[in-house]
């Protein structure tokens, strides 16, 4: 079960999530949406460490500063939105993209799911459409080079397309779902 922002009273929240673990009735524990120092601070207060923190992250918000933090504290990192969103950003016809989809016989959107799974980065991609799922599990067959891999690291843009949990309008909506 996954504590999906950092907002509110998510101390208490993470204690009752402790406890359900603890009790056997969740089998794993993590949490969303936590910025590295979100993360540090629960971590620091409580007994068990998240196993996972699930971020956006996609070729243009890779998070290696997180990535370094979840990697130190032993916490899985979850990519939602692999993809950006969908087809409203321009990572399916970045050059690079493009090119190595030619080079491999293999769609953009694959590429895009391997170089995060390739940088050891757990994706979801979102889809409802069979021949979408099975085309996003069919990355497995190839590997990208280390300097294919530095020129799709060189397009983070250090920017989330779809929610920043830093932004106060963000954080008042999402305090009245």
């Amino acid at each position: 079960m996954i504590l999906h922002w950092p907002f509110a009273n998510y101390y208490n929240a993470w204690r009752e999530l402790e406890k359900l673990y603890e009790e056997g009735k969740l089998r794993a524990i993590g949490v969303s949406n936590f910025e590295p120092g979100q993360l540090v601070d629960l971590i620091a207060y409580n007994r068990i460490v998240p196993a996972i923190d699930q971020i956006e992250t996609n070729l243009y918000c890779q998070r290696a500063e997180e990535r370094k933090w979840l990697d130190k504290k032993n916490v899985a990192h979850m990519a939602y939105a692999p993809l950006g969103q969908g087809n409203r950003n321009e990572m399916f016809s970045e050059p690079e993209v493009t090119a190595l989809a030619e080079k491999y016989q293999k769609s953009t959107t694959q590429i895009l799911l391997r170089f995060l799974t390739q940088k050891g980065i757990i994706v979801i991609p979102r889809s409802t459409k069979p021949e979408h799922i099975r085309e996003n599990f069919d990355i497995f067959d190839f590997i990208l080079t280390e300097d294919e891999l530095s020129k799709l690291t060189a397009l983070d843009q250090k920017t989330a397309l779809i929610g920043n949990p830093n932004n106060p309008e963000l954080v008042e909506m999402s305090l009245t779902w």
